[in-house]
């Protein structure tokens, strides 16, 4: 390979909360009382980042224009605009983006916010598939709106469906005007078919729901499998969703900040940008603005297939080990992400423990994982893959002898 996705980084001590906070014992819910063993380094399998080394051309980028010693007020490129109606056009078959559609988000769930403040009053229900991204819940609490769950089911090959039937009665009844909709879906991993897109915007526009479409994942989809723009599969999908993107998944920017939304409607353009602009604060980082410049452009795309088939290895590589070695344990590869969500229900139920004792028996391994719970999942873990292939081997070696072991 060109790139480099078999280094091992030390990302102690370099701002990671990756792997700070587990080194630290502090953080949220089980990292406060789990503590790693003695004699176990970290392999971070938790936070949705990447412990790959970014494409060279950003921190080249990055490091030309900081070593300019002026850094004031700017403007947007033409290149940004540019460089975002370029990839999208090349990766999602996306037609008629213009650059008054693009506007900057500080960060996607600000821009859930900032549209779903135009779409709902304090005390409005949300509708979301489930399980459902932690931050989703978050920003519909924090801002006092309640989440109607509208739960996947899972056809007999496994595959995550979404209930139109159940979708339809709840919208129907529930006097529901918004919903928020995640594709590819973390934590599922589904890549949606246009055909499934086509039937959920269909029941949103009989029912007069707008759509707050959050599609981070685009890029990161597996062989056989490409990302279908919500707001592409109908005139009408168009005129009733915000989408929300980000360079950020792909290539390994989370703390740089710097997300986007694409607004074909101008009724509901001005509207977001307005509720944006009113915090003071949803303005532009110039570094990141460079970023992305640099991530959307031809070695990007190189440096992204590489990155796609070091990760379905490693996908592969889990999948096979959890059916062969962890009897009980049900996953499905996903078609988009690089996250494993992983149901441990029958494997508790056999080895008469709770998700609780198992998901501290990996952390004290240095496996650190996430809870499934707060993603809606009764007794599952959400798992990350993105990272060098020989850290998968040895965390899987490590829970078949440590965390998965017949009690």
């Amino acid at each position: 390979m060109k790139y480099d996705f078999t280094t091992i980084m030390d990302r102690r001590g370099k701002d990671a909360i990756a792997v700070d906070i587990p080194c630290s014992g502090g953080g949220e819910g089980f990292f406060a009382d789990a503590q790693i063993k003695e004699g176990f380094s970290v392999i971070p399998m938790w936070v949705a980042d990447m412990n790959f080394p970014t494409v060279p051309t950003i921190p080249q980028v990055i490091a030309q224009r900081a070593a300019h010693p002026a850094y004031g007020y700017f403007q947007p490129r033409k290149a940004y605009y540019d460089a975002v109606i370029h990839w999208h056009e090349q990766s999602y078959g996306t037609t008629g983006l213009t650059p008054e559609c693009i506007g900057y988000e500080n960060g996607v769930l600000g821009g859930v916010v900032s549209a779903l403040k135009i779409f709902c009053q304090p005390g409005d229900s949300i509708i979301i598939q489930s399980p459902t991204y932690i931050g989703f819940t978050h920003c519909a609490e924090d801002n006092g709106w309640k989440l109607v769950l509208n739960p996947l089911i899972q056809d007999e090959t496994g595959i995550w469906r979404i209930d139109y039937k159940d979708l339809e009665e709840k919208v129907s009844s529930g006097k529901i005007h918004a919903a928020i909709f995640c594709s590819p879906h973390n934590p599922a991993g589904r890549v949606w078919e246009p055909w499934e897109i086509e039937k959920l915007m269909d029941i949103y526009r009989k029912y007069d729901v707008y759509v707050v479409s959050d599609e981070i994942w685009a890029d990161l989809t597996m062989p056989g499998f490409r990302h279908t723009p919500t707001q592409m599969v109908s005139e009408d999908a168009r005129m009733r969703t915000v989408a929300l993107y980000a360079p950020s998944k792909t290539f390994n920017l989370a703390g740089l900040v710097g997300s986007y939304h694409v607004i074909y409607n101008p009724y509901l353009r001005e509207r977001v940008t307005k509720a944006g602009d009113s915090t003071h604060y949803n303005s532009m980082n110039m570094l990141s603005m460079h970023a992305l410049i640099a991530a959307y452009s031809q070695e990007g795309r190189e440096w992204l297939e590489e990155l796609r088939q070091v990760l379905n290895k490693n996908l592969d590589y889990a999948v096979s080990f959890i059916h062969t070695h962890f009897h009980g344990v049900k996953t499905r590869k996903p078609e988009g992400t690089y996250m494993l969500f992983l149901d441990c229900t029958q494997w508790c139920r056999e080895n008469h423990t709770d998700i609780e004792t198992l998901q501290r028996s990996g952390i004290e391994a240095g496996v650190i994982w996430q809870d499934g719970r707060p993603f809606h999942g009764n007794c599952h873990i959400r798992l990350n893959l993105a990272l060098p292939h020989s850290l998968v081997k040895e965390a899987f070696q490590r829970m078949e002898k440590y965390v998965f072991v017949s009690r």
